[in-house]
């Protein structure tokens, strides 16, 4: 029987992550992953293929809508080839898979393709290719998520399917109703609407993104609706049956009538379960929560003090960042070093376009906390540099306190912003004010001038392109 210093169950980016940074601090190290394929949910059928779908479909909605106002004419009809689209997402995920292969090789990880589940608080059973069972001193849990779904709904992968399935269909569907305004749904939904579906998005809360700031709502609502996307809000389903092709879905709206839907495919896209499926938990003395989440301390340590968990399986948000700052945390840790996370500064994104970021805290949150604020918004459609482009949809809002000027939160909504929320979390890092924002140089012109402007709308309303 093979001993390690540490074994980490599930090789999602928290898990792969976790495991490179204990072999950098010397610990001797191994992974389990019950897949063929390393890389977790957001690898193989998450984060990567539905960013390689956003990309390859927004391609194909610039060349069919805003090439010609460009100056740029292409003779013939313009096609999608959805074949050839879901192959080059393929790629792109082996591609990323394999530089995770690399990464254990080279950090001398030892792999072991099988179920992970415990024997005891220091001995794992591996059940599958590489079966047996091998010693660790310490174990760290990062099994994941898997797609929820509502009891009544039965999945048959086909018609009514999750988001797995809808990176892989064979079609583009001629009507595709979501159910679940969140993330994923919207993603998905921007995805196959470029590719000619018609898109019902039925939501049971009163906007989506509900989790949001309500104002990063209102506008990628409005961007949907602009795109001729049915946006069904405060509609809550009672019903999905599908006949032959076509399926039926009944939601009740804010007035108690029952509404039907009809659409050849039915997304069912209402979030995600921690995954702790045959891991044996209770061998180990691990709790589990009424949520199915792994109970963990402020240390992320189980009730079994030589067991961690990160990641999707335990409690705060489903980010793949934020399972890759946990595994560095608890490596850390257990290299007895003093690792921070700051939960407040973990920032979400929504991929589609324009692209939606935030990080700190909403102004509803701050309403509820009766924090007194202040509010700086700048729109995207005064930049030089969106006109340019064309992408002049959205804004930079930031919050800030009142009286000490620190910086709060950061709400952006409008191309680029994914990448554009880094300057936010490292000036709330540092605990920066607004002002501070708005006395650093952005250079011209950029989308990042939003920031800046936004910053200068904060301290005393004096934004310069407003």
């Amino acid at each position: 029987m093979k001993s390690y210093d540490v074994a980490i169950i599930g090789s999602g980016p928290g898990g792969y992550v976790a495991a490179i940074r204990c072999a950098q601090l010397g610990m001797k190290t191994a992974i389990i992953e019950k897949y063929s394929t390393l890389g977790g949910t957001c690898l193989n059928v998450g984060c990567i293929p539905s960013k390689a779908l956003l990309s390859s479909s927004h391609h194909y909605e610039e060349a069919t809508k805003h090439f010609e106002d460009h100056g740029i004419e292409i003779p013939g009809e313009i096609k999608v080839n959805l074949e050839k689209m879901i192959a080059r997402k393929q790629a792109v995920v082996d591609q990323t898979i394999g530089g995770i292969d690399f990464l254990m090789k080279k950090n001398n990880i030892d792999v072991y393709e099988g179920l992970g589940s415990f024997k005891d608080a220091t001995h794992i059973k591996i059940d599958g290719k590489d079966a047996g069972e091998i010693e660790a001193k310490n174990t760290i849990i990062a099994t994941g998520s898997k797609p929820s779904n509502l009891p009544f709904i039965k999945l048959d992968k086909e018609r009514i399917i999750t988001s797995t399935e809808a990176l892989k269909l064979k079609e583009v569907p001629k009507h595709l109703i979501i159910i679940g305004g969140g993330v994923i749904g919207l993603e998905l939904g921007q995805v196959y609407r470029r590719l000619g579906a018609e898109v019902t998005v039925v939501e049971y809360m009163d906007r989506i993104l509900p989790t949001m700031d309500a104002g990063l709502s209102k506008e990628l609502n409005k961007v949907f609706k602009k795109a001729k996307c049915k946006m069904m809000v405060s509609h809550k389903v009672q019903s999905v049956e599908r006949k032959g092709d076509e399926v039926i879905v009944k939601a009740e709206n804010k007035k108690g009538e029952v509404v039907e839907f009809k659409g050849d495919y039915c997304l069912v896209s209402v979030g995600r379960r921690p995954y702790t499926d045959g891991l044996n938990a209770e061998a180990a003395g691990v709790k589990i929560n009424e949520r199915g989440q792994v109970e963990v301390n402020d240390h992320l340590q189980t009730s079994t003090k030589n067991i961690y968990a990160i990641g999707d399986v335990v409690r705060g948000a489903m980010l793949a960042h934020k399972a890759e700052e946990e595994g560095v945390f608890v490596a850390e840790t257990l290299a007895g070093q003093k690792p921070h996370i700051d939960y407040n500064l973990i920032p979400g994104v929504v991929y589609t376009w324009p692209e939606v970021a935030a990080v700190g805290k909403t102004e509803e949150e701050l309403k509820e906390d009766k924090v007194e604020y202040k509010v700086g918004q700048f729109p995207f459609r005064a930049l030089g540099r969106a006109r340019a482009s064309g992408d002049i949809d959205g804004f930079v809002k930031i919050l800030a306190d009142k009286t000490t000027d620190e910086v709060l939160g950061v709400h952006m909504i409008g191309a680029r912003c994914a990448d554009l929320i880094a300057e936010a979390v490292t000036a709330m890092e540092f605990r920066a004010s607004a002002e501070d924002i708005s006395r650093y140089s952005h250079a011209h012109p950029t989308f990042a001038e939003a920031i800046k402007e936004a910053a200068l709308a904060a301290t005393d309303d004096r934004a310069l392109h407003a």
